[in-house]
Parts: structure tokens; sequence; C-alpha cells
């Protein structure tokens, strides 16, 4: 049996690519139940319970997957998460897609501060992230399990005015950091 080409897979949510799965912390390889569990379990669930709202984009011809993002709640904080298919990369389509996620988060949740976080030195992810607005507040150390090992983690934040739109509540910021 060979493997399905991207042509003849009826599910092509699935990244093969190594730097996509460690990045999204999933199985390698990710096989066809793995995209149906995310197809047809997860995201609906997450969209009921209002956890996680995750969005796909396609590609020029818009039959095959370009990238995914998705805007997600926990503890009490709400993060943006994003990847893009390998032969997609560079042409705008992550940035144009947290954009419009953060902007409808921002307009339709109620959202306050959106959180970017990424592997410390993922700079493809930084640029994205840059690109849409974020700022880059600081590393967190040992953040994050990734192939059995701790590692860094680079957080950041996007907030209703960094996008010309209104806090819902007053903001008051410090007006300055930590003494060294």
């Amino acid at each position: 049996m060979t493997a399905p080409t991207a042509r003849d897979d009826p599910c092509p949510f699935r990244s093969q690519h190594p730097l996509t799965q460690r990045a999204r912390g999933v199985p390698a390889p990710d096989e066809r139940q793995h995209a149906a569990c995310y197809l047809c379990e997860l995201v609906p669930r997450d969209w009921r319970k209002e956890t996680m709202y995750r969005l796909r984009g396609r590609g020029p011809r818009r039959r095959y997957m370009a990238a995914s993002v998705n805007v997600h709640h926990h503890a009490g904080t709400w993060g943006i998460g994003y990847w893009t298919v390998a032969e997609h990369r560079g042409r705008g389509y992550a940035t144009e897609a947290v954009l419009a996620l953060a902007n409808w988060s921002f307009k339709e949740r109620g959202v306050q501060h959106l959180e970017w976080r990424a592997e410390a030195g993922n700079m493809d992810s930084w640029a994205v992230a840059q690109k849409a607005g974020f700022v880059r507040e600081g590393t967190l150390r040992a953040a994050q399990t990734n192939s059995n090992s701790l590692r860094d983690t680079w957080i950041g934040a996007l907030l209703p005015s960094d996008l010309g739109l209104p806090f819902a509540l007053p903001y008051q910021p410090v007006d300055s950091d930590l003494p060294g």
C-alpha cells in the first residue's frame, strides 16, 4: 500500500511536516484517525464549551488546507495559536488569519488580553505574531515540555488598543517595570 498523496487524501488537515508536528505536539506520524478525531470530536466540542475556536485557512485553489488558527481559553487567559503548511509559509496567510481571529475575539468575545506563546527560538512564529501587532513580553523558563525535555517559552500579548479597538474596562498601565 502506498501513502496517499495530498490530491487523493480525503483529510488534508494532517500535517506530516516535522516542525509543524513538534510545534503542535501532535502524533508523528499524524494519521487519518487523528485528523478525524480533531475534526469530528475536538473542534465541535470546544466550540460548544466555548473554550477554543479553531479555524482553517485554505490555499489559493481553496482545495487544501494552508493554515490553522485558534483562540483558546485556559485558566483565565485567552491565547492564540497557529500553524501554516510548509509550502504556504511566508505568504501572509497566518498573519491575516491571526488578525481576523484577534479582532473577532476582542469584538465578539470581549477578550481584553490575547496571549501568544511559542518555544523560544521559533522565529517563524514570532514573525507572524510581530506582524499581527503582538508585543513580546519575555521568556518563561522551562515552561513547556517537548520531546521529553523542558523548553523555554517566549510570551507576548496583543491588546484591543494595539488594533485601535477600545477596552471594555479602564486600563491603567504601570509607569515602569520592576526595579533592576
